[in-house]
């Protein structure tokens, strides 16, 4: 079965393309933001992203491990992409909404879908027997690895659900011609009928 990604998932595999990357092993943080016009910086606090005179820049918590700023570098990649404005100025639902779309980015471009797509990962049963292949390969932690791992399986899972559903309605459903004599000849009649229907309304109005 082919696997059908979603709208963030091909831009994400766009994006990289266009960073001429396309294994995890060209993946380079600092190669990413030079080629996006982002500076990076550290500091002793959370990581963040900030906007200034129309420069990005994503500072970045310098007590965390690698693993960890990569992972941060990607939640802040997000709202720099998707997100425009100063956050501590909205209210905090749509605060909430912001962050929770760009720790789906985080994940999506941490651990991109059309690069997993080439390791045989659908068939564990128990995804923690892929978290450690994940997180050295992709260089995240292994609790980022198993939620990257899990919503994948999910979306195989979904993926094969509505494939098996779609061959079932199509097996009682015929959409398109060619259809069956039986259906021609019922299709010819209805058609003879709403012609000899037309007529009939034609000269009752000029009977009147």
């Amino acid at each position: 079965m082919r696997y059908q990604m979603t709208t963030l998932e091909k831009n994400i595999h766009d994006l990289y393309i266009f960073l001429s990357i396309d294994s995890p092993d060209d993946i380079e943080m600092y190669y990413i933001a030079e080629n996006l016009d982002i500076w990076i910086h550290y500091w002793n606090r959370g990581s963040k992203m900030q906007c200034v005179n129309g420069l990005y820049s994503i500072v970045l918590d310098e007590r965390k491990a690698n693993r960890e700023q990569w992972q941060d570098f990607g939640h802040e990649l997000g709202h720099v992409i998707k997100h425009v404005g100063s956050q501590h100025k909205l209210r905090q639902m749509f605060r909430e909404l912001q962050e929770n779309q760009a720790n789906n980015f985080m994940y999506h471009f941490c651990v991109p879908t059309f690069m997993l797509l080439k390791y045989n990962l659908t068939n564990y049963i128990n995804v923690n027997d892929g978290v450690d292949f994940v997180a050295d390969t992709f260089n995240v932690t292994k609790e980022f690895a198993k939620k990257r791992l899990v919503h994948y399986r999910n979306q195989w899972a979904q993926a094969k659900s509505d494939a098996a559903h779609r061959k079932y309605m199509e097996s009682r459903y015929r959409k398109a011609p060619p259809y069956s004599d039986e259906t021609n000849k019922i299709l010819a009649r209805a058609l003879e009928f709403k012609s000899a229907k037309r007529k009939e309304d034609h000269q009752c109005q000029f009977n009147i």
